[in-house]
C-alpha cells in the first residue's frame, strides 16, 4: 500500500518558516543550544519522520529599507548557524531519522559541498539529503564578496553543472576501492579511485575525490524550485521535491505536470517524492485547535511581511507606496521569487500589480501563506488523506507553529491517526534514508539518465 512521507521543517535559527513562531509563548528559547535540536531529532524520530530538513540562507533579511536594524529587532530570522553542524549533533541523538540541509550552487564549489555531503552521509549510516538551491537575494553575494545575485536562468544553467560535478566526484570511489589489507600493505585499489577532470562552461574540477562512498551509496537530492526553471531542474535531478501548493485542485493538476517532466527525462516519476509544505495545528478537540490558530494569528508583524518579500524578490518593499504598481521593468530586475511573482499575477489577473497584491496573495510573514491543516486528530488526517490519496502528493513537508511544542504535538496525536489508516509506516524499513523513502541504493552512474 502507498503510504506518504513526512518531512519536518526546520531552521537553524531562532524561528520555524512562520517568521514569528519565536514569539508564541511556548515557544522554547534556548535555540543556540545542542540540547534545543537533541530533543527535536528525538521527537520527529519517536513520530517515524523520514527526514528532519533545514532551509538556509547566507544573508539575513536586510533589503527592506536597506539596513538590517528592523531584522534584528524583530527577530525575523537574524540568527543563521550553520545546518550541517547542527545535523551532526542531530545524527548523534538517533538513528534512522534523515537529515537535509540546504547549501547554494550559487556561493559554493561542488567539490566542497560533495566533500561535506558524502561525510556527513557516512558519519549518520546513510541518512543525510542534500537541499539544491541558487540563493536569491544581493545580500547573499555581499556576504559571499560578490557584487549582485546572478540572473535567475542562468543560476540554474550553473547549477546543472554543479550537479554533473557533485555527482561525477560521488561516484568516483568504487565500493569496494577500499580493502585495508595490512598483510600486503595494500589500503585500497587505485584503479577504482578515479579522476574527474570536468570541464564546463561554468565549472572547473579535476579530483580525485576524498571521501568514499557510503551506505546509501550518496546523499539524497532534494529541490525546491518553484518556476517553470526550477521546475524543469528539480525534473532531472531531484529525488524529493518541496512544493507549494495552495489548493487540491492546484496541487492534483502541478502533481500530475510534475511528474510528465520527470518521465520526460528518462526517470521513473514515483521514485521522486512530492511534497506540499503545509501548517498544522492538532489538538485534542477542533476548538482547542481553533483557539492555538487564532493565538498563532497574533503573532505576525507588518515588519515581518515586508522583510520577507523585500528578501524573496531582491527588492525593497519600502521603496513603494502600497498601491503603486510595479513596472515591467522592476518585475524584470527581480532576481528571486519567481513562483511567487507568478502566482501573483495569475491569482489577480494584473502583470503589474501593486506592492498591497503581493502583500495579500502571497501572505508572506503570517501563518496563511501555506495551506493551514488544522483541528482534531481526525480533522487533520481526514484532510492529508484528501490530498494524498487524491494525488496532490506523495507527502507532505510539515512546518511548525512553534518548536518543539507542535511537532510533539503533531507526533502524540496526528501520527497515530495516519498509521491507523494505514496511510503513514509504523517504522522505519531500514537503516538508511534511501531505503526509508522506498529508493534503491544510488549505483554509480544511475543519475546519467
Amino acid at each position: 500500500m502507498r503510504q506518504m512521507t513526512l518531512v519536518a521543517f526546520l531552521q537553524a535559527q531562532n524561528c520555524t518558516n512562520f517568521v514569528g513562531s519565536w514569539r508564541h509563548p511556548d515557544a522554547y528559547p534556548d535555540f543556540t543550544s545542542a540540547d534545543y535540536y537533541r530533543r527535536i531529532a528525538r521527537t520527529l524520530e519517536a513520530g517515524k519522520f523520514h527526514m528532519g530538513f533545514f532551509d538556509d540562507r547566507l544573508a539575513m533579511p536586510d533589503r527592506f529599507g536597506g539596513d538590517h536594524a528592523h531584522t534584528v529587532a524583530n527577530g525575523i530570522r537574524c540568527v543563521k548557524m550553520d545546518p550541517v553542524t547542527i545535523l551532526t549533533v542531530m545524527g548523534m541523538a538517533t538513528q534512522r531519522l534523515g537529515l537535509g540541509s540546504t547549501y547554494t550552487t550559487t556561493y559554493y564549489e561542488p567539490f566542497h559541498v560533495a566533500r561535506v555531503f558524502q561525510t556527513l552521509d557516512l558519519m549518520t549510516d546513510g541518512r543525510a539529503a542534500w537541499n539544491i538551491v541558487t540563493s536569491m537575494n544581493d545580500g547573499e553575494a555581499h556576504n559571499m564578496g560578490i557584487a549582485a545575485h546572478g540572473e535567475h536562468d542562468q543560476r540554474y544553467d550553473r547549477a546543472d553543472e554543479f550537479l554533473e560535478v557533485v555527482l561525477g566526484h560521488w561516484d568516483s570511489w568504487e565500493d569496494d576501492a577500499i580493502v585495508l589489507d595490512k598483510q600486503s600493505g595494500l589500503f585500497a585499489h587505485p584503479e577504482k579511485v578515479h579522476r574527474l577532470d570536468y570541464n564546463g562552461k561554468f565549472l572547473n574540477s579535476r579530483g580525485p575525490f576524498t571521501v568514499p562512498r557510503s551506505a546509501q551509496g550518496h546523499p539524497v537530492l532534494i529541490q525546491a524550485g518553484q518556476s517553470d526553471r526550477g521546475r524543469r531542474f528539480a525534473a532531472r535531478w531531484a529525488e524529493v521535491v518541496f512544493v507549494v501548493y495552495h489548493s487540491l485542485a492546484q496541487g492534483q493538476q502541478e502533481y500530475a505536470a510534475f511528474k510528465e517532466q520527470v518521465a520526460q527525462h528518462g526517470r521513473d516519476p514515483e521514485s521522486v517524492k512530492v511534497t506540499p509544505e503545509i501548517y498544522t495545528v492538532v489538538a485534542e478537540t477542533r476548538a482547542e485547535a481553533e483557539d492555538k490558530l487564532a493565538l498563532i494569528d497574533t503573532l505576525p508583524r507588518d515588519a515581518d511581511r515586508l522583510s520577507l518579500l523585500s528578501e524573496v524578490f531582491n527588492f525593497d518593499f519600502g521603496s513603494k507606496p502600497l498601491d503603486e504598481p510595479f513596472t515591467d521593468a522592476e518585475f524584470a530586475a527581480m532576481t528571486g521569487a519567481q513562483g511567487i511573482r507568478n502566482r501573483v499575477i495569475r491569482e489577480t489577473g494584473n502583470r503589474n500589480p501593486t506592492v498591497r497584491d503581493v502583500i495579500q496573495v502571497s501572505a508572506r510573514g503570517t501563518f496563511h501563506d501555506h495551506p493551514r491543516v488544522y483541528g482534531s486528530p481526525k480533522d487533520v488526517a481526514d484532510q492529508l488523506e484528501e490530498w494524498f490519496v487524491g494525488r496532490a502528493c506523495d507527502g507532505f513537508v510539515v512546518a511548525a507553529s512553534h518548536v518543539p511544542g507542535a511537532y510533539e504535538d503533531f507526533v502524540r496525536l496526528a501520527v497515530p491517526e495516519l498509521q491507523r489508516r494505514g496511510l503513514f509506516h509504523k517504522d522505519y524499513e531500514g537503516v538508511t534514508l534511501r531505503e526509508n523513502l522506498g529508493m534503491k541504493r544510488a549505483a554509480i552512474g544511475d543519475w546519467r539518465h
